[in-house]
């Protein structure tokens, strides 16, 4: 795994993770763009290398963008940046799959 992806992914963990903190609005539209942002970037470095990972962090990047902004309630969006950052972390110790090809 690349040192930007694992950068990537430990970033996005603890920015996922304050996000249970109460801060202003603006931090929560922040985040919406860094992740956005990030979880395309780990999307498009698992398309075609790892099926799974890739269908996470593209749904992930879909969920969390900042242009067409999808409405879950705190309670909710609180239990998505613990479960992404569950997902983040995981994914740094797990070996992804080698490629068939």
């Amino acid at each position: 795994m690349p040192k930007t992806e694992k950068f990537i992914k430990i970033i996005l963990s603890i920015l996922l993770l304050t996000c249970l903190f109460d801060m202003p609005y603006g931090y929560y539209q922040l985040i919406r763009f860094l992740g956005m942002v990030g979880f395309g970037i780990l999307a498009y470095n698992h398309y075609k290398k790892n099926e799974t990972w890739f269908v996470v962090w593209l749904a992930s990047a879909i969920l969390i963008n900042p242009i067409l902004k999808i409405y879950l309630g705190r309670e909710l969006w609180n239990i998505l940046d613990v479960v992404w950052a569950l997902l983040l972390i995981i994914s740094l110790f797990v070996n992804p799959k080698k490629s068939l090809k």
